[in-house]
């Protein structure tokens, strides 16, 4: 067949599935059939027509969305190791030129001109059947790895990331602010490298989640105990956290900025520079990817626990508009599968 059905949004608020034409690979790029797809939270901001992209003329409208994904190699281009051919693989959202100054030493992920898998300057995303892909992008994934965790390595490199940018391990005290996908994935992380980690929600059933996932010191506002963190991750979506978390983190230590609020958050920077405290963003989990899906596969972390529900293309309007079936619990992340 020469078509295949993706996911489009046509205006904000509106999407639909369309029939459009399956992606040719060019040399240095592979096919790949599409297994599962994550939605996210940027993937709502698109839906929604909040996405800054849109203001700046990175992303127009109509858009293929998805950048969350795992499948197998059904082609490669020409200059492609014929052996990806069949392998499961997920691959970073982030490409790159690759000959600018920040390709060239390790920040393609910051390139002035790069494109983003499904977010920026007209890449089609994997919310599809299959998905466009430069063969430099991949990770190969275990045979064995189930497409519902693979698909879920993007944003646990976004999350590893943030741990590593936290310093977590044994004798640190860390705290996680915000019990989506990115702060559940990066408490399991903090916890696996040894450290002691705590989490502050907002609400009961963000406690109980996090505590079925064997989180043992959840805490909100109300309940957190005294004392500061050697390090702090923001990640929600609140303006107001990144003052807070200057407020809990230990003189000399870290604060990780990996949420992103809809608008600007107000932190006094005298107080950064008098507590000698170190402040690190994160965007996109380019570097993070390898060692999530090593966590996967051995077993320290487990992702299983946080998909609330796997969903067709039909369905992907609904969830991105806000509606979830209420026995999908508290669980962040929904995936597609797009051949439902």
């Amino acid at each position: 067949m020469s078509t295949m059905r993706a996911f489009v949004i046509t205006a904000p608020g509106t999407a639909e599935v369309r029939v459009v034409e399956r992606p040719v690979a060019r040399p240095g790029e592979v096919v790949v059939d599409v297994e599962r797809a994550g939605l996210c939270g940027t993937d709502r901001e698109f839906f929604t027509g909040e996405m800054s992209y849109f203001h700046t003329g990175e992303a127009v409208l109509p858009m293929r969305i998805g950048h969350e994904w795992c499948g197998r190699v059904a082609s490669v281009g020409e200059g492609v190791d014929p052996t990806w051919m069949g392998r499961r693989v997920m691959g970073d959202t982030m490409l790159g030129c690759r000959s600018c100054r920040r390709c060239l030493d390790g920040r393609q992920h910051l390139c002035a001109d790069r494109f983003e898998i499904g977010i920026r300057n007209g890449w089609p995303g994997a919310l599809a059947e299959q998905v466009r892909v430069p063969a430099t992008a991949l990770l190969a994934l275990p045979d064995t790895m189930d497409p519902s965790v693979g698909a879920m390595v993007e944003p646990g490199g976004n999350a590893l990331r943030a741990v590593w940018g936290a310093e977590a391990g044994p004798g640190r005290r860390v705290l996680v602010m915000g019990a989506g996908a990115i702060g559940l994935l990066g408490s399991l992380q903090a916890r696996a490298a040894g450290a002691e980690v705590h989490n502050l929600v907002r609400s009961d059933r963000s406690r109980t989640l996090a505590e079925s996932l064997g989180l043992e010191r959840v805490w909100t506002r109300e309940t957190l105990p005294q004392g500061r963190f050697d390090a702090v991750i923001d990640a929600t979506d609140s303006p107001e956290m990144p003052a807070l978390a200057l407020d809990l983190v230990e003189p000399g230590r870290r604060i990780v900025f990996i949420g992103l609020a809809g608008e600007a958050s107000l932190v006094d920077s005298r107080r950064f520079a008098l507590m000698n405290v170190t402040a690190v963003g994160v965007l996109s989990g380019s570097g993070g990817f390898a060692g999530a899906a090593e966590q996967y596969a051995t077993g320290a972390v487990d992702p299983r626990p946080l998909v609330a529900a796997t969903v067709g293309l039909d369905e992907v309007a609904g969830v991105l508009a806000g509606h979830r079936d209420p026995g999908w619990g508290a669980r962040p992340k929904v995936l597609v599968d797009p051949r439902r």
